[in-house]
C-alpha cells in the first residue's frame, strides 16, 4: 500500500491505548494497525509550508517558511515563553488571533514523562499536550483565565520543576515514579498566595498508554534530510515519534511540510 503527501503532526485519539493517525494527502493512515509491519517514509525533497503552502528550501520552526516563521503569531515569542503573552492587553503579533487563542482559559500541569515536568497548555489541548510529549501521566495543577497568568505559575515552579522532556529517556520507558497528589501539593506550596488562587481541587490523574509491540534499549533520531528513505519494522508510537525495530526513529512533526511516500 502507498500513501503519498505532506507530513503534519498526527492526530490522536485518547483511550485505553492511545489511537494515531498520518495524515498523507486526502489519506488517514490507522498507525496503530501497523505496528509489527514493514513501513518505508521516502523524502522527494519537496517541502512546503504548514501555513501558506509554498515550496522552501529549508523549514522553520516544525514546518514554516522563512516569512511565516518570522510574521506568523504562531511563532511569536509568548508562544516559547507565555509570560511575556500580552493578548490579554490587546498586544501580541495579531490581536485578533490572540483573543482566540492565549485570551482563553489555560491550565498549568504536572506530567511524569522523563521526568516529572511543569507544562501549559490550552483547555482544547487536554489530553493532547500530554500524549504529544510522551507523559506517562499527568495532574491539572492551575486553572487561569489567559495565556500569562500560565506563564507566570511555570516560571515560578521552573526552580522546581524541569519544563523540558529528555525524548531519549521518554521513548526508552525511563519514567520517573513519583505521586502526582503529592507533587501537586508540593508545587502549590511553591507558590505565592496570589498564585496559589489558581490551583484548583480536581485530583483526576490521566494515565496514558501508547501502543508498543517493544521497549528500545537505545534509540537514534533519523531525519529525512539527510537519509532520504528510512525504513523499518514498526515496533512503537510514543509521543509523535515512531519507533522502529532497527532502534532508529522518526519524529514526526519536526518533518512537517516534508513532502513524501509511505509504503507498507
Amino acid at each position: 500500500m502507498n500513501h503519498e503527501g505532506n507530513l503534519f503532526r498526527m492526530p490522536v485519539e485518547y483511550g485505553s491505548t492511545i489511537k494515531y493517525t498520518l495524515v498523507l494527502g486526502e489519506d488517514k493512515v490507522p498507525m496503530n494497525e501497523l505496528l509489527g509491519k514493514k513501513i518505508s517514509f521516502s523524502f522527494s525533497g519537496q517541502i512546503n509550508c504548514i501555513s501558506c503552502g509554498r515550496l522552501t528550501k529549508k523549514a522553520f520552526g516544525q514546518g514554516f517558511c522563512y516569512p511565516c516563521f518570522a510574521n506568523s503569531p504562531d511563532n511569536a515569542e509568548c508562544i516559547l515563553r507565555p509570560e511575556l503573552c500580552e493578548g490579554h492587553l490587546g498586544g501580541g503579533r495579531d490581536p485578533e488571533w490572540e483573543q482566540k487563542h492565549h485570551v482563553q482559559p489555560h491550565f498549568v500541569y504536572l506530567a511524569l514523562s522523563s521526568g516529572l515536568k511543569v507544562g501549559i497548555t490550552r483547555e482544547t489541548q487536554i489530553p493532547t499536550r500530554w500524549i504529544d510529549q510522551g507523559a506517562s501521566s499527568a495532574i491539572i495543577l492551575a486553572k487561569v483565565p489567559y495565556r500569562r497568568l500560565s506563564g507566570e505559575i511555570e516560571m515560578a515552579l521552573k526552580e522546581f520543576y524541569s519544563d523540558r522532556t529528555n525524548w531519549q529517556r521518554m521513548l526508552k520507558n525511563e519514567v520517573l515514579q513519583a505521586d502526582l497528589l503529592e507533587m501537586k501539593a508540593e508545587a502549590k506550596d511553591h507558590l505565592s498566595e496570589e498564585l496559589q488562587q489558581y490551583v484548583t481541587e480536581d485530583e483526576e490523574i490521566w494515565n496514558l498508554n501508547f501502543p508498543s509491540l517493544d521497549t528500545p534499549l537505545k534509540v537514534k533520531s533519523l531525519k529525512l534530510d539527510k537519509l532520504p528513505t528510512i525504513e523499518g519494522v514498526l515496533t512503537g508510537i510514543k509521543g509523535q515519534y515512531l519507533i522502529l525495530d532497527n532502534l532508529n526513529v522518526i519524529n514526526i512533526r519536526s518533518h512537517s511540510g516534508y513532502f513524501v511516500e509511505l509504503s507498507y
